[in-house]
């Protein structure tokens, strides 16, 4: 019988042999990326990934693995492989030669866009006054610039990006300039004065984070500014990459992100805050857990650890915001009276409509996949 300190050293061994062919893996869908750019074929090829993923399940019952697993760890690697053919698709973006300067690119998002521009060519400068992180050249002040970039960025908090529009476009500069708010009702003077000064202007809202490293399944949202011409510039910025890229109007953004993100912001904030408030039951309920509970604590957890500033200003700064918050209320007050007047029929109602338009939203997934 082998000792135990044989048996760890085998899985030590078996695990280090893992990591050898997970690297293997990772070369070949380099080559693989290569491949796909020369033969003009797609980076993601959903087919492909199914019969992938049929086989994975098939070979773990035949390895004694749980087939749930082998398909979780092939999808890990799927999406490790589209990563590094995504990123090795962006660098061959048309950013060499072109310059990018990006407001508040000391800031998470704005690291991400100098980062993502970077990796297409561009020579991006950071404009910011906390410095610029390493590899950047730093600008301490933009104004100090001349603004002859082909490409200019904001990535600054929503409180002060309609005031920096405004003053870029007295400066009137030649090159795309957009903002990356998640909102774009405060955002509509500063828009409007680049637009009538007869700048290249457009709108983005990234519907991501930014640790976001593969764009395949995400959204970028670009809001028309009345330039089609800066629109369509930006959108090239994303053409190498898996992205999708959604086109709308101003009002209709705003209206739509007050239950993206107004609405789960409230709803989760609603959640903790009920919790936090619970009295005596709160010490006992952190030691509970079931599989709705838990899966809600975690992204209620998230929104916690968020900016208070930020999720202020997209509740409060939205001129459609209201109309999810008076959503919220009448939902939780339909269940509330449904409950404490024991009508079954209505909750159930409540039920049946839900589960109507979440099916109807997965199929609308499904299909775009």
């Amino acid at each position: 019988m082998s000792s135990l300190e044989d048996l760890r050293s085998r899985i030590n061994e078996l695990d280090r042999q893992i990591l050898e062919l997970v690297g293997q893996r990772q070369e070949t869908s380099r080559e693989v990326a290569r491949a796909k750019r020369a033969t003009g074929h797609a980076t993601r090829d959903y087919n492909r990934e199914r019969d992938v993923l049929l086989a994975a399940r098939e070979a773990g019952r035949q390895y004694g693995v749980s087939p749930q697993l082998a398909e979780n760890i092939l999808r890990l690697l799927i999406r490790s492989s589209l990563t590094t053919q995504e990123q090795a698709s962006i660098a061959q973006g048309a950013g060499s030669g072109r310059t990018a300067l990006v407001i508040g690119g000391a800031g998470k998002m704005g690291r991400w866009f100098a980062d993502f521009m970077a990796s297409q060519g561009f020579a991006v400068e950071i404009a910011d006054p906390a410095g610029a992180p390493p590899g950047f050249a730093h600008l301490p002040d933009w104004r100090a610039s001349a603004l002859a970039h082909d490409f200019i960025v904001l990535a600054t908090p929503l409180g002060v990006t309609d005031k920096l529009l405004r003053e870029i476009a007295v400066r009137r500069p030649k090159g795309v300039i957009f903002d990356v708010g998640s909102l774009k009702s405060p955002l509509r003077a500063g828009l409007n004065a680049l637009k009538s000064h007869g700048c290249r202007v457009t709108s983005l809202h990234p519907m991501f984070g930014p640790d976001t490293e593969l764009l395949s399944g995400r959204h970028v949202i670009f809001v028309e500014a009345g330039s089609p011409e800066a629109t369509q510039a930006a959108r090239d910025l994303f053409a190498s990459t898996m992205v999708e890229q959604v086109v709308m109007t101003l009002d209709e953004h705003d209206r739509l992100i007050a239950y993206v993100l107004g609405l789960s912001h409230a709803l989760n904030i609603a959640f903790f805050t009920a919790l936090a408030e619970s009295g005596e039951a709160a010490p006992r309920l952190a030691k509970l857990s079931s599989t709705t509970f838990d899966s809600q604590l975690d992204v209620a957890a998230k929104v916690a650890q968020e900016s208070p500033e930020l999720y202020f200003e997209i509740q409060s700064l939205n001129d459609y915001g209201s109309e999810s918050l008076e959503a919220l209320s009448q939902a939780v007050e339909r269940l509330r009276s449904a409950v404490l007047s024991q009508d079954f029929e209505a909750f159930a109602s409540l039920m049946r409509r839900g589960r109507e338009y979440l099916e109807d939203r997965r199929s609308v997934t499904e299909r775009r996949a």
